[in-house]
């Protein structure tokens, strides 16, 4: 009888526990919709906002504004929901700067990933046509860089001087040297864990509070469509969950009689004719990559701004088909191309290599302890 009720609930009860969802708002004329865990200050009130630390204000420019505890204000680039993922500028357009005193404490966010960069003061005659220099931190007389190489940091030191040595946050893990870089200034990626969205924001849904006087997340729906949807998920769980163990017991069984009928005339004909040496055959290996380090290689999940890290253009490589937002892709990390999660998975069941540039998707010494630090 539990079951029973247990089912009830899911189907009928399920969806309508849900208060009433806050409207989505915009900045202006922005393309960044604003909704929870996320509250506009002045245009929605605070139910609609998860605390501490998730309210957005509007700048005089239009454009969408987040003000960290610590760090100040940046803007806003893209929300991406689904990923629980929010990009930051800084609005005077130097991150490097920015990054070197960033500290998220107070707040919801964490990053992703940290590399450590040597940043270095050299003079600009030294430097000029030969390193790419941090324009925002340069001057006429002085150049400024960054790397993650401390052989690059050795060479240069007669000439320069090292300002410091920091952890900065990086929105894609360092794998190798790559000297001196301008990488610096792409945009800040930063996630958040609170309130857990993600399982219902795939299904449809808008996250939020129950009721008014409840922070208790829940999952509802703008239309019965969506409900239906989701009761539809449901019931295929209920039917796999059922059919799944009784087709396993019954092909058990078939195994089984099959089995005993397959000794007994193999019985009656080794007593009627002469044993044949049998020749092996040979044994197919398949030359992928194993699931563990396929299952480590990077999922992301697209925005509404469909951004990609890396080197790749809006079209996957294997299926030739546009990318949407909400749609699931994996990313190489030796060469950082991007595929369908599908499609590249099943290419490198078979495949050492990227489909794209042919380089080896096997994970280098370099990337294999990155990735376990």
């Amino acid at each position: 009888m539990n079951i029973l009720e247990e089912v009830f609930f899911l189907f009928f009860l399920f969806p309508l526990v849900y208060a009433e969802n806050c409207k989505t708002s915009f900045c202006g004329g922005g393309d960044i919709p604003i909704r929870f865990p996320f509250q506009l200050g002045g245009k929605q009130s605070e139910n609609c906002r998860y605390p501490p630390g998730f309210r957005l204000d509007c700048s005089s420019q239009g454009k969408t504004g987040l003000q960290l505890p610590h760090s100040g204000e940046f803007l806003v680039r893209d929300i991406n929901y689904l990923s629980q993922q929010i990009s930051l500028y800084d609005p005077d357009n130097c991150l490097p700067r920015r990054l070197q005193s960033l500290d998220l404490s107070g707040s919801p966010f964490v990053v992703p990933f940290y590399h450590n960069y040597t940043f270095l003061s050299c003079p600009a005659q030294l430097t000029k046509s030969r390193f790419t220099a941090i324009d925002c931190l340069s001057n006429s007389t002085t150049s400024v860089l960054a790397t993650t190489s401390m052989t690059l940091v050795d060479s240069m030191t007669p000439s320069c001087q090292i300002i410091s040595t920091l952890s900065v946050p990086v929105s894609w893990p360092v794998q190798f040297d790559e000297g001196f870089s301008n990488d610096l200034s792409n945009d800040l990626q930063l996630t958040w864990y609170a309130p857990y969205c993600i399982d219902c924001e795939s299904r449809g849904g808008n996250c939020g509070f129950k009721s008014s006087n409840s922070q208790e997340i829940g999952c509802s729906y703008n239309s019965k469509s969506g409900r239906s949807d989701y009761n539809l998920q449901i019931f295929r769980i209920l039917c796999l969950s059922i059919a799944i163990p009784a087709l396993a017991c019954a092909g058990g069984i078939g195994f089984c009689a099959c089995f005993v009928d397959s000794r007994q005339r193999s019985f009656t004909r080794q007593r009627n004719t002469i044993p044949v040496a049998m020749t092996p055959q040979p044994i197919i290996v398949m030359m992928g990559l194993d699931e563990s380090t396929i299952e480590s290689f990077q999922k992301v999940v697209l925005g509404e701004s469909k951004r990609l890290p890396g080197p790749n253009n809006s079209t996957c490589a294997i299926c030739l088909s546009d990318y949407c937002s909400k749609e699931i892709i994996r990313c190489i990390p030796e060469c950082k191309h991007c595929f369908h999660v599908d499609c590249i998975d099943e290419w490198l069941r078979m495949n050492t290599s990227c489909p794209l540039c042919r380089n080896s998707s096997a994970p280098s010494p370099a990337h294999t302890s990155s990735h376990n630090t």
